[in-house]
């Protein structure tokens, strides 16, 4: 009995071993066809719908035919997809193939910033947009146009997060519980502190790496270093070198703080968290921060370039005009310092921007859906901000600062979105060491007012 059933285990093995001989033979040898087995074989293979997994969400495949329809895509400079990397390479291949299948164009259409505003407000109105797709920054449309149903939302079909980042649709987009715009690409640049190395050294400070090293980068161990480096160093009596360019980061210490000067409507200036944000400018404006010298806006990044000012608040892409600038210098870049509300590092954005659908514009599924499917590519780089960060900074730890950065955003509303708002009346108060229940009470109401002349009370 145990004879007969070695036999016939036997007999099993060798079929087996036999079977995946045949089929090794088919597939190292993919082109032989004396047979005819080959091409059998090859055919079955290519007849099967093999779908990659992936684990993000796609919308399913879509059968749709535009007519040789012209998609019109408006923007302030142009979008035109190059072919300077894998990437692009494979979106451009993906863009044609769609072209093909789905019979449509596409026309990049430029319209300078300082007129596209109004000439994309004055088309919408008149019901004939400018395009299909309009980039456009929020407070230009939300409340104002939104509210008059001037476009579709796009919320049901932005789902793909391989193409889109989906913050800016339900988030920096939202109105009244819908997202309205859609974007492509990096959530937006890194805003930092940029730092010289170099100056650092000579002061014989502390690296200022190991403070985020060691969680430690915060509002009072940011003070704390740029103090330190505000020297007399030639003994002459007078400070030569300063920790920081300047107190004007109002802007960026609300999002580090997770503050903001109004939410929902309503002016916050009240708020703890936002409390918080003024008390450490005006700390900053009472000897810490370089003084103004009584230049404009470009006043702190020159101070910077004298290449005796430590720290300056900026994005990351400036790193190039420091290079140049400061060649001799080793510059690093840190995340903005976390302030004490705070969960994470953050990023800024005033006025964040995306891609709009007017509703006067026909198929916004199918729009939305071409352009999910140019994008949704296997990229070669291990995160989104690879290529740039790359670019700008060759230093590993700044590169990992920056990605520190980008990892949250905080949109802070003022000015532009609240024309009347005496914004800049209040920020120079606060520097100026005013009382901060002194500019609360003074600024609220104006404020309040400038608020409700956009959304109304």
């Amino acid at each position: 009995m145990k004879k007969w059933m070695l036999a016939i285990l036997f007999v099993l093995i060798f079929t087996l071993v036999a079977c995946g001989n045949t089929d090794d033979t088919v597939t190292d040898d993919p082109d032989t066809d004396d047979t005819g087995t080959t091409e059998e074989v090859t055919d079955d293979v290519e007849e099967e719908d093999v779908t990659p997994e992936v684990d993000y969400e796609q919308t399913p495949e879509m059968d749709f035919d535009l007519g040789g329809r012209t998609i019109k895509l408006v923007s302030w400079y142009d979008e035109a997809v190059g072919e300077g990397s894998p990437d692009s390479i494979a979106i451009s291949e993906n863009i044609e193939a769609l072209k093909e299948k789905h019979n449509f164009d596409i026309e990049y259409v430029i319209v300078d910033y300082g007129e596209i505003q109004e000439s994309v407000t004055a088309s919408l109105l008149a019901g004939a947009p400018l395009g299909d797709i309009i980039r456009l920054p929020r407070p230009w449309m939300i409340p104002t146009l939104t509210k008059q149903d001037l476009f579709h939302p796009v919320d049901e079909y932005v789902v793909n997060e391989n193409s889109f980042v989906l913050q800016y649709t339900e988030q920096h987009s939202e109105y009244e519980g819908r997202g309205y715009g859609f974007r492509i690409g990096a959530a937006g640049a890194a805003g930092g502190v940029f730092y010289n190395r170099t100056l650092m050294n000579e002061l014989n400070l502390d690296p200022l790496q190991a403070y985020v090293d060691s969680n430690d980068w915060n509002w009072e161990t940011f003070k704390a270093v740029a103090e330190s480096a505000n020297q007399d160093t030639d003994n002459d009596g007078n400070v030569d070198t300063w920790g920081l360019a300047t107190s004007g980061i109002f802007v960026q210490a609300l999002a580090a703080n997770e503050a903001a000067i109004v939410r929902d409507g309503q002016q916050t200036l009240e708020d703890p968290a936002t409390i918080e944000v003024m008390e450490f400018i005006s700390a900053l404006g009472d000897g810490i921060a370089r003084p103004t010298e009584g230049g404009d806006w470009t006043e702190p990044k020159q101070f910077f370039l004298e290449g005796n000012t430590l720290m300056y608040v900026g994005q990351d892409y400036e790193m190039a005009d420091f290079n140049d600038g400061l060649p001799d210098h080793d510059i690093g870049f840190l995340p903005f310092p976390m302030g004490p509300s705070a969960s994470s590092y953050q990023t800024h954005i005033t006025i964040p921007n995306y891609y709009t659908i007017p509703s006067a514009v026909e198929d916004p599924d199918k729009i939305v859906y071409l352009w999910e499917k140019m994008y949704d590519i296997e990229s070669i780089y291990d995160y989104p901000e690879q290529a740039s960060f790359e670019t700008h900074f060759n230093n590993e730890d700044d590169i990992n600062n920056a990605r520190k950065a980008v990892e949250s955003f905080q949109v802070i509303e003022q000015i532009d979105y609240y024309p009347s708002m005496p914004y800049y009346d209040f920020t120079g108060e606060l520097s100026d060491g005013v009382n901060i229940s002194t500019l609360i009470e003074s600024y609220g109401p104006s404020f309040q007012a400038a608020i409700d002349e956009v959304w109304g009370e």
